[in-house]
């Protein structure tokens, strides 16, 4: 979980560097980063179906060693398009790292331990994120931009070691048991999230003919995978799952969280700098504190689940999420850093409560055969919330701001945009608490019909 987490923001502190390095223009080092990003997103959900069939130990090692000889190939790219190309191959080993761990948590944990393995995940996650940027920035300025990818190789194979030596041996099913990768659904998939991801993200926030065309591609790219699936033999997802009202509710809370929180990474830089006036250092160490405190919060946040539950968790982790965003969208200026940092706490202390108790009630009670592709669903929604809140969230701060350049509006224009910003940030959480709520009294009157279902059958038998 950590080496994936690492390179989704170590490469982002290296784009002005390499941007240099080779020469291109910042649009065209952004590939660097967008290649990865898009790899993980169009790719995470086939590779986890891919462990349910193949082995989830065996993939994993593939996807680690992948991800280690792809991370060497970055380190000593000769030109931008091939470091691109290479960090396209990173993102798929990174895809199945991230998928196939959170699967295996299933085959290792015990059921009672569930949410304390998924707050520790939690925790990994964060402190890759939050590692990131400040390693990045070390190691370019002691040794230079190729050590950012290179730097992975001895973690690659110490993980690969480690998974060799201690993870659980794949059960070999019978020629019964065996079933077959759906192809046609895989690609089918794969090119309708590149066209949402890709709408979402060319044009930096601004919606062009392109943009409409992509997501228009992505709609019909929908339908047609949805009809593919109903009629296919050995769907690679079977949209019975989508009746469970825990797994529907948990994909589509997820998404709009990942939103919010996305939203507090195009937000926080501008109305830190612009607003409030802070220098580069201090912006950089104010953003540090929503990992940091995500990084403190998980473990603890998974032993409470575990002794809790699941809906308790969820329930207090959005109200959290909301209390925050709603203190920011009607913070004054004069609060100054101390009031950002407190709503921003509180915020990030409730994300590290929803995702543990969210991944816990998604992963507890999964079938063995299906725990990779659920496990790949729940990274995807991740994604695309964070893909669809850079972009939809973006948008929504330069029309509050009222300005062409964010980068030069006035602070009392940007102090407006954030306070619009999160209300929208939090009318999304008051909807994914709707769904919550809702979600539990669905699985309530389930729960009670089939057990007056079973209680007539057993009457009908006794008669």
């Amino acid at each position: 979980m950590l080496m994936p987490s690492l390179d989704t923001s170590i490469a982002n502190a290296g784009l002005p560097t390499l941007a240099q390095a080779f020469p291109a223009s910042f649009q065209a080092v952004q590939w660097i980063v967008l290649a990865y990003l898009l790899a993980i997103t169009t790719l995470i959900v086939s590779v986890g179906r891919l462990g349910d069939i193949v082995g989830r130990r065996r993939l994993l090692l593939v996807g680690i060693f992948l991800f280690t000889v792809a991370s060497l190939l970055c380190g000593v790219a000769p030109t931008l398009w091939l470091l691109i190309a290479a960090r396209a191959a990173q993102g798929l080993g990174a895809a199945i790292m991230l998928a196939l761990t959170v699967a295996l948590v299933g085959e290792t944990v015990p059921k009672t331990k569930i949410g304390s393995a998924m707050g520790l995940l939690g925790t990994m996650s964060a402190i890759g994120t939050t590692l990131g940027p400040s390693l990045g920035g070390v190691l370019i300025a002691g040794l230079g931009w190729r050590t950012i990818f290179l730097v992975n190789v001895p973690l690659g194979l110490l993980n690969l070691f480690l998974a060799h030596r201690y993870l659980p041996v794949d059960h070999r099913a019978s020629k019964a048991e065996r079933v077959s990768l759906d192809i046609i659904g895989t690609l089918l998939l794969a090119l309708t999230l590149a066209a949402y991801a890709l709408a979402m993200t060319i044009g930096r926030g601004r919606f062009g003919p392109l943009n409409m065309g992509l997501l228009c591609a992505a709609v019909f790219g929908v339908g047609l995978f949805v009809l593919v699936q109903a009629r296919a033999a050995s769907p690679l997802i079977r949209l019975a799952m989508f009746r469970s009202s825990v797994l529907s509710s948990s994909l589509a809370m997820s998404m709009l969280v990942s939103t919010v929180m996305m939203a507090t990474l195009v937000v926080g830089p501008f109305y830190l700098s612009r607003a409030l006036g802070l220098q580069p250092a201090l912006v950089g160490l104010v953003l540090s504190v929503g990992p940091l405190v995500a990084a403190l919060t998980c473990v603890p946040a998974g032993r409470i689940v575990d002794h809790v539950g699941t809906h308790r968790m969820t329930i207090a982790g959005l109200s959290g999420m909301a209390a925050g965003s709603l203190s920011l969208s009607m913070m004054s200026v004069r609060f100054g850093t101390a009031g950002y940092i407190g709503a921003i706490v509180t915020i990030t202390a409730g994300y590290a409560f929803f995702q543990a108790a969210n991944n816990t009630a998604i992963m507890t009670d999964v079938r063995p055969d299906q725990r990779g592709v659920i496990s790949g669903m729940l990274s995807l929604s991740r994604n695309l919330g964070l893909v669809t809140g850079a972009s939809v969230m973006g948008a929504v701060f330069a029309l509050a701001s009222a300005t062409i350049d964010i980068t030069t509006a006035l602070p009392d224009a940007v102090a407006t945009g954030m306070r619009i910003t999160f209300a929208v940030a939090a009318s999304l959480l008051v909807v994914a608490l709707a769904i919550a709520i809702g979600s539990r009294a669905l699985s309530r009157r389930a729960s009670e019909k089939r057990l007056n279902l079973s209680v007539d059958a057993h009457c009908s038998l006794t008669r």
